[in-house]
């Protein structure tokens, strides 16, 4: 069964710092992209980071550059997003992805999300 879990939500000052996990299991970890995307209330779901199967590529959306950094490590079957200087803009819940478009087989999953509210 296929399962994407992530921890690490809560609530947190502007200026703060916080880091997202999402624990895979049911595919082939390595094989596949990971990515992090979020939804706030009355926005459409955007790309915050992504990153390729070994990690050899990452890249960001227009709110994480510079402030967040994606990162995997596939002996733990885990992706993480570090978030860094957190703004209030930032609050939304999180969505964890797993993707694999080349090769096969196809894939696209999703974590259920975890809130993060960046607020005083």
């Amino acid at each position: 069964q296929v399962q994407l879990v992530e921890f690490g939500g809560g609530l947190v000052q502007p200026g703060g710092s916080l880091r997202l996990s999402c624990a895979a299991s049911g595919f082939t970890f390595s094989s596949a992209s990971m990515s992090w995307h979020r939804q706030a209330p009355g926005k459409e779901r955007e790309l915050v980071a992504f990153i390729t199967p070994t990690g050899g590529t990452t890249m960001y959306g227009d709110s994480g550059k510079g402030r967040f950094n994606i990162s995997r490590d596939n002996t733990k079957n885990t992706v993480y997003l570090q978030m860094n200087t957190l703004k209030p803009e930032d609050t939304a819940v999180y969505y964890c992805n797993a993707v694999r478009r080349s090769g096969y087989p196809r894939y696209d999953y999703w974590g259920q999300g975890t809130q993060v509210t960046v607020s005083y």
